[in-house]
């Protein structure tokens, strides 16, 4: 967020206040809370998300007792300004709290409301690796608009999203959760979220302050594992994973959350290179940045601090704005700053950073939620169904596909797999206000779309195969299609896999439906790419689904039975075995990529390639491509190639650039995407797309942030995925 969204009046507003400040009320900006009293229990907030991410409650719980968690016993604190903001989902109860805030304390600084508001709010889209899939800005920036709306009548303030780490390691759970592998394709999906969520004007009314998520480098967790150590090079970080953060900067981001891991032997939550000198000095960054949940105290763990109050003083000196629940700023920071320890100038920096996005939403000319609008999305709104399922089948992708999709009308479906009919499971991990009774399964969609189709569960995603159900259903059937996958607690926050493949038996109920002799459809249900190579072998038709939400079994009905053509693109590798992790398209060049020799990159064990590559998605239709000219034209670079539907029937084709500089100062990517479009073309349909490309993205960072433009020759590659494709050689001159 930029000065850009406050009046040089509004400025001075927040500088009176910084001057009326105690000690005490300059902490109290600093200081977020979360749910300490959760349904009558003393019952702390990390508990409840410990009790949510291991399965023994379920999201929908989860949303129920955050919605009834009491903030009760902090009226004093908030009367002497000893709180700045809250995690909450209660509208009634936090207009409760913002009137003691606004006309009850001395200065009258009105509270934010943070929750997480991740794919969606009462209508829950795609999870943003499915939603990625779609290579869609205008649909990336609309759920975000209508997830705003939503939020917003709950008196919701803040969204705890984007979740902007790059993730080229499918054993980390949070990859669901992510735009997937790509700086490019992520820079876009980031600056279209901020859009999305924050409009025009985040004072509209129905707006929400983004929080971008997690700086940095989460993503690369090492092994995989959620919360581990992330060791890179400084190069790396600039050229992959700050982009997103950059671009969404650049588009006015209110808010950055730091990240768990630690960075090179610094917990990013007090990293002064990270946050002071990189995200504020650097990239420019005006909002305010906030820990994660409890990560101050988690320093302590980290073995960078000794106790609470060192790493109070760590924290703030590193450029932590806010205290998510920690309680360590509350507890020690003014001593701290009275013991000559801490400068006060970085709290005021800290507190005018908070003051601006609190203006900026303005919480301090209207802080009240009207309490009409608290229940004007429990019936939902028709279009925001209708973009959800536009969403959830732009974010399907085919796999893979014999002659044998789509469906044949009249075709008699046995319908298999526990989760075709989960109707709960659909929505994926981080889905708080969802209602179950919108959700439709899979079954149910097939049902709805007047498919003829028999339904037994068969197998669970844990249980065993059930040989006798698939029997009862696969007799008089025609096509078999079994539902395949994870379950919502597989993926997302410490769900960690190290091994990728189907879980429990469903491999079984696949090998027993193809001995059927009848055709089989794999439908994916998952928060990650998935090691399938046994299912890419020997399974005629496979297609990922993902977790689409609400409309998921609708969305899938329409793409099995014809109706859709699906058009997706992955956005992430999937690897051929979880051994090849991290595996992601646009890796180094290395000294010896694919020698004949035995000294290669080669594995003894496995193959090099990936199972599916990055940007690889089947249609019902095929196209060609020919003809690639490559050229430049003053500061750009002109692509053009001919791109024909060669098919039988309509399609839309996302046409993908990619580029690689073949000699530079430091070693450079194989392929970096660079730019796509997409296309339209009727049967037998022939167009000349044309891309151009700024020589100013040629470039890239060293290791001390330089951006570098250096002539020399560069491969242009233009083709339906990163594998695939057509190439031009041409000498860029800068």
């Amino acid at each position: 967020m930029s000065n850009q969204w406050l009046s040089e009046m509004q400025e001075q507003k927040i500088e009176e206040l910084l001057s009326k400040m105690t000690l005490d009320e300059k902490v109290g900006q600093m200081n977020q809370l979360s749910p300490s009293i959760v349904g009558g229990f003393d019952l702390p907030f990390p508990e409840l998300i410990e009790m949510v991410t291991e399965g023994r409650i379920s999201h929908e719980e989860f949303s129920k007792i955050m919605q009834n968690a009491e903030m009760d016993y902090q009226e004093d604190n908030i009367r002497a300004g000893r709180i700045g903001s809250f995690l909450m989902n209660n509208p009634k109860k936090s207009n409760e709290l913002q009137r003691i805030a606004v006309e009850e304390s001395r200065l009258g600084i009105p509270l934010i409301f943070g929750y997480d508001v991740i794919h969606g709010c009462r209508t829950v889209f795609p999870i943003p690796l499915a939603e990625a899939c779609s290579w869609d800005e205008g649909i990336f920036e609309e759920t975000a608009r209508i997830a705003a709306r939503e939020a917003r009548s709950r008196n919701i303030h803040w969204t705890f999203a984007p979740m902007l780490d790059l993730s080229r390691d499918a054993r980390w759970g949070r990859i669901a959760e992510s735009p997937g592998e790509d700086p490019y394709l992520a820079s876009l999906y980031s600056r279209a979220k901020v859009r999305g969520f924050q409009g025009k004007k985040l004072d509209a009314g129905d707006n929400l302050a983004v929080c971008l998520k997690h700086y940095v480098a989460y993503g690369a967790a090492e092994s995989g594992q959620d919360y581990n150590t992330v060791s890179m090079a400084k190069s790396l970080l600039y050229n992959a994973y700050l982009p997103p953060f950059k671009a969404a900067v650049e588009e006015g981001a209110a808010t950055v959350m730091a990240a768990f891991n630690d960075f090179n032997g610094v917990p990013c939550t007090v990293n002064e290179y990270l946050l002071r000198e990189v995200l504020k000095e650097k990239c420019g960054f005006q909002g305010f940045v906030v820990s994660d949940a409890n990560a101050i105290d988690d320093c302590i763990r980290h073995g960078i601090v000794a106790d609470l109050e060192d790493a109070s003083k760590k924290s703030c000196i590193a450029g932590m704005d806010m205290d998510m629940n920690s309680h360590a700023y509350s507890g020690y920071l003014k001593q701290q700053v009275e013991a000559g320890e801490v400068p006060e100038a970085l709290l005021d920096d800290a507190v005018r950073r908070i003051l601006r996005v609190k203006m900026a939403l303005g919480l301090f000319k209207n802080p009240y939620s009207p309490e009409e609008k608290h229940t004007l999305y429990d019936v939902l709104p028709k279009e925001h169904v209708a973009t959800a399922l536009e969403t959830a089948k732009r974010s399907i992708v085919l796999l893979k596909n014999e002659n044998i999709l789509p469906l044949k009308k009249g075709q008699k479906i046995a319908l298999v797999g526990e989760l075709a009919d989960m109707s709960s499971e659909i929505v994926g991990s981080w889905s708080m206000g969802f209602n179950v009774e919108d959700c439709v399964s899979i079954h149910q969609g097939l049902l709805n779309a007047g498919a003829d189709v028999s339904y037994a569960k068969a197998c669970g995603v844990t249980s065993p195969f059930q040989p006798e159900e698939l029997q009862s259903v696969v007799k008089d059937a025609d096509i078999i299609v079994a539902v395949v996958g994870e379950t919502i607690s597989m993926s997302g926050e410490a769900s960690s896999r190290a091994d990728l493949s189907l879980p429990g038996e469903q491999e079984k109920l696949l090998e027993a439906a193809l001995a059927t002799g009848k055709p089989v459809v794999a439908v994916l249900m998952n928060g990650r790419p998935l090691t399938i190579p046994w299912v890419d072998q020997s399974v005629p038709a496979i297609v990922e689904a993902w977790q689409l939400g609400i409309q998921m079994g609708n969305a899938v009905a329409e793409v099995l039975l014809g109706s859709y053509n699906p058009s997706g693109k992955l956005c992430c590798t999937f690897p051929a075995m979880a051994g090849q992790c991290p595996r992601y398209y646009n890796h180094p060049s290395t000294g010896r990529p694919g020698a004949k020799s035995k000294f290669s990159s080669r594995y003894l064990d496995a193959p090099l390639e990936p199972l599916y590559p990055f940007g690889y998605g089947l249609s019902y239709t095929t196209y060609q491509y020919d003809n690639l000219t490559a050229e430049q034209a003053k500061d750009m670079i002109i692509a053009k190639v001919e791109v024909a539907n060669t098919g039988d029937c309509p399609g839309e084709e996302t046409v993908q650039l990619y580029v690689q500089d073949i000699t530079a100062s430091l070693v450079r990517p194989v392929k970096e995407l660079k730019a796509f479009q997409k296309v339209s073309l009727q049967p037998g349909e022939k167009r000349i797309v044309e891309m151009k490309l700024p020589k100013s993205s040629l470039g890239f960072y060293d290791d001390d942030m330089n951006y570098l433009l250096e002539n020399g020759e560069f491969n242009v590659y233009v083709g339906t995925n990163s594998k695939d494709c057509l190439m031009e050689k041409i000498t860029v001159i800068f």
